[in-house]
């Protein structure tokens, strides 16, 4: 039987490996690779079906679609295992890697386009969500080692936003520049309709220092956007440091 609500998915096998293979954001995919449990949490996913969890509350929903995106991006570059790229592995006849049929909830199975853009953005409408996804890439926001939970999802969410907005992105109130990661521009209808709305959304999360500086006050800000590492998000052994 398909559970009726979202929080019948238990996600502690999914912690369980975060915790086991994930450090600093970084997967050791060799060593994830022949860990059991992952293809064990996504064989549970196959039985559960979060979209017909009507009563389901917002973070519980978020949090198991969250969590389903990022276990299915593991297991699809673990299968794949070793690529320098996600962009790497196969993807013949698809616009990208991200339209792979890639992992089976109840009785559809999604790729991870239709995992973040159908559900995630259209119907969840969070933008924080574009913090907690990761892609597999260095550019991407870093990996928790742990999974999200509705009850800590606010506390979850705030912290991973807080931690992209300072580690991967810079500001300047002398010259009031913004080197802003590629993120805000391709999903900028998340996030605000020209740059001080953009900003003003994303203040809360930026670092103390800038925070009031963000509001435009003082004048416009200039926002450029860097280029974005799409190498592999893989521990990097110490002896090649």
């Amino acid at each position: 039987m398909i559970p009726s609500r979202a929080e019948t998915v238990d996600h502690t096998l999914f912690d369980a490996v975060l915790k086991k293979h994930v450090a600093d954001g970084r997967v050791d995919y060799p060593a994830l690779k022949t860990d059991a449990r992952l293809e064990a949490y996504l064989a549970r996913l196959g039985e559960s079906d979060a979209s017909i969890a009507e009563k389901a509350s917002q973070e519980e929903k978020l949090a198991f679609w969250i969590n389903v995106y990022n276990a299915a991006t593991l297991r699809l570059v673990t299968v794949h295992y070793p690529v320098k790229s996600i962009r790497d592995i196969p993807h013949a006849g698809l616009a990208s890697v991200w339209d792979i049929p890639t992992v089976k909830v109840g009785a559809r199975t999604l790729t991870l386009n239709q995992i973040e853009h159908d559900i995630l953005r259209a119907k969840l409408k969070e933008p924080r969500i574009h913090f907690a996804v990761v892609c597999a890439a260095v550019s991407c926001p870093p990996l928790r080692s742990e999974a999200y939970v509705a009850e800590r999802l606010e506390q979850q969410l705030d912290d991973q936003a807080r931690g992209f907005l300072a580690r991967q992105n810079r500001f300047d109130l002398k010259t009031r520049r913004a080197e802003l990661s590629r993120i805000f521009e391709w999903f900028a209808a998340d996030f605000g309709a020209d740059a001080p709305a953009l900003l003003a959304r994303i203040a809360p999360w930026a670092p103390e220092s800038v925070r009031d500086g963000l509001s435009g006050k003082n004048g416009p800000w200039t926002i450029s956007y860097q280029d974005y590492d799409w190498s592999l998000n893989v521990i990097i052994p110490k002896s090649a440091r």
